[in-house]
């Protein structure tokens, strides 16, 4: 007999890859939360087990061995609960998949079917495309599995799962942060369920890997495409909600014109599988706990840029085994958003910031970091970099004879500051924290072993005038970043009254042209014909062309926009094509 109600549990999970005994726990112990909440079935996000992405731990047969031997440890734990676990399944070939687990054994497996393989993602480089749409039954409900990029698509697997009579779908998912991209992500959601009159579940990893961050968000949306559930953004949560079945049926009646004429998904599918859960004595369920389900409110644009750059933060230090940071705070804008967001990650005593000024450093850039670092309860450090200047200037005298000053001269204080921050690094162990932003980075108004020098980049992906807004928004929640920071013109400080339009445009006419060559690939003369000077424009997009070898040394950093510098934007640096 079918049942009526079915009691669902997402567990939004951080996962660390390649640590798949703490993965292995994590999903453990959400298995017995869920199992004291009488769940029927679980989700966890795509390659739990393993964590996401693996990249080339994918060609290592050990680590493949590691991550099947923990699906089988799995099985006693899932007494009385059906799971769906992502893991690598390497059967007759490598496959991203979703292990069914139910009343202790591996009931089934889903193989994703549409395989990324653009921007960040690089699965085919691994993985073989699945080609078998399984349906499951549990107590007479179908439930219909797919992963991640294989919702993306109106006529994707789960169209095809619905159509055979899924009434829920379960996607277990691995979808990286970008600002602006979670609300089009749900609404895309909604619209499956509706199209489908499917329950749609959608359980999205949460945490920070390398240069990706993912923001969680996972949901539950009913057959009408009216959110159930939503979980937090940028942090672990559990969901549980009771789904109505009859609910569905009734919906699915009073819409006869349900996929007719849809198109099919050309992914030469054999013919569904069905797989029958064992049948279980259906539980009386008690009443869900106080105020669940719940749906959480999502973040406004500024707030989801600031945390998810926290996240990010917090998981790279943490995961690759660091407690403390080191900041060089110059007074400028782009050090005090990174001291910020290190503070927020990983609390203020874990954070040092050290001012190292020259001869060229103003008294207010002094003044606005020692004050930015009492505001933020940070230890504070001053280092003079003056001698060592003066002993690099004195050093290269003969060689730089007859030569006019440049930045030659000018670099020798960035690359001082570099050296001073890396030992301070290699005595104590604290990690180097970069402050330049995207725009910097675009044009190479940065130097190479001075700024650049450190382990990890926070706003590497940050355009200037979004440092801006995110120092207001950071100045909303308390004031800590001093108001001459934010008002004062933009210097390098490496010589006399430098300000950055000395040598760059403004930015908000910079990260304009760069928005539109970078992240959009436009053309010179489309980028003119959104109203900027084409000898303008051809001198950003030639900076940019310049400096690939520069962003190619720069350490990894959170991606936020659409398109980041890294595997996001592949280019040869050894490059004879030129747009402008």
């Amino acid at each position: 007999m079918k049942m009526d109600t079915l009691r669902l549990a997402l567990a939004q999970i951080n996962t660390t890859v390649g640590d798949i005994e703490g993965n292995f726990n994590k999903i453990v112990a959400n298995l017995q939360k869920a199992q004291a909440l009488q769940a029927h079935v679980i989700l966890f996000p795509e390659l739990t087990l393993c964590g996401y992405p693996p990249e080339d731990l994918l060609l290592n047969i050990g680590f493949l061995k590691t991550n099947r031997h923990y699906l089988q440890k799995l099985l006693p734990h899932t007494q009385n609960i059906t799971a769906i676990v992502g893991f690598v399944d390497m059967q007759d070939d490598i496959y991203n998949a979703a292990a069914a687990l139910h009343h202790g054994r591996l009931a089934g497996v889903y193989r994703k079917a549409l395989l990324p393989n653009y921007g960040v993602f690089d699965e085919e480089r691994y993985f073989r495309r699945g080609n078998t749409n399984t349906l499951f039954s549990l107590d007479g409900v179908h439930l219909g599995i797919s992963i991640c990029e294989d919702i993306w698509y109106p006529a994707g697997p789960p169209e095809h799962q619905a159509a055979a009579g899924a009434e829920l779908l379960l996607n277990i998912s691995a979808s990286p942060y970008q600002h602006g991209k979670m609300q089009g992500r749900e609404q895309m959601l909604m619209t499956r369920a509706r199209d489908n009159v499917a329950i749609v579940a959608y359980c999205n990893l949460v945490g920070g890997q390398d240069e990706l961050v993912f923001d969680g968000n996972s949901v539950i949306v009913n057959e009408k495409g009216q959110l159930i559930a939503r979980g937090k953004a940028f942090a672990e949560d559990f969901l549980v909600a009771d789904i109505e079945l009859r609910d569905i049926l009734r919906q699915r009646l009073r819409d006869p014109r349900r996929r007719k004429g849809r198109p099919a998904y050309d992914l030469a599918y054999k013919t569904h599988q069905s797989v029958s859960l064992s049948p279980s004595p259906a539980p009386v369920l008690n009443p869900l706990p106080p105020n669940q389900p719940s749906v959480a409110s999502q973040p406004g644009h500024r707030q989801e840029v600031y945390t998810a750059l926290v996240t990010g933060t917090r998981d790279y230090i943490h995961k690759n085994g660091f407690n403390q940071v080191v900041i060089g705070l110059s007074g400028g804008i782009d050090s005090a958003l990174v001291a910020c967001l290190a503070a927020d990650a990983l609390g203020p005593e874990n954070v040092v910031g050290v001012s190292m000024p020259s001869r060229y450093s103003s008294d207010h850039s002094k003044s606005d970091a020692a004050q930015l670092a009492e505001n933020l309860n940070i230890r504070y450090e001053t280092i003079p970099v003056e001698d060592i200047f003066a002993a690099y200037l004195q050093t290269l005298a003969p060689h730089f004879s007859e030569t006019r000053p440049n930045e030659a001269e000018e670099n020798l204080q960035s690359r001082a500051r570099g050296n001073i921050l890396m030992a301070l690094s290699n005595k104590f162990g604290w990690m180097v924290l970069t402050t330049g932003n995207k725009s910097e980075m675009a044009v190479g108004y940065a130097t190479l072993y001075g700024d650049m020098a450190g382990g990890f980049a926070v706003i590497k992906d940050v355009p200037k005038t979004l440092v801006y807004h995110l120092c207001r928004y950071r100045n909303q929640v308390s004031p800590v970043i001093p108001q001459n920071i934010i008002d004062k013109p933009p210097s390098a400080e490496l010589r006399p009254d430098q300000v950055d339009t000395d040598s760059l445009p403004p930015y908000d006419i910079l990260d304009d042209i760069l928005e539109a060559f970078v992240e959009n690939d436009y053309s010179v003369e489309e980028i003119v014909k959104r109203g900027h000077n084409l000898e303008t424009v051809k001198k950003v997009i030639k900076l940019v062309h310049r400096n690939e070898y520069k962003r190619r040394q720069a350490p990894p950093g959170i991606k936020i926009t659409s398109r980041a510098f890294g595997k996001d934007r592949r280019l040869p640096i050894t490059n004879g094509y030129r747009v402008a």
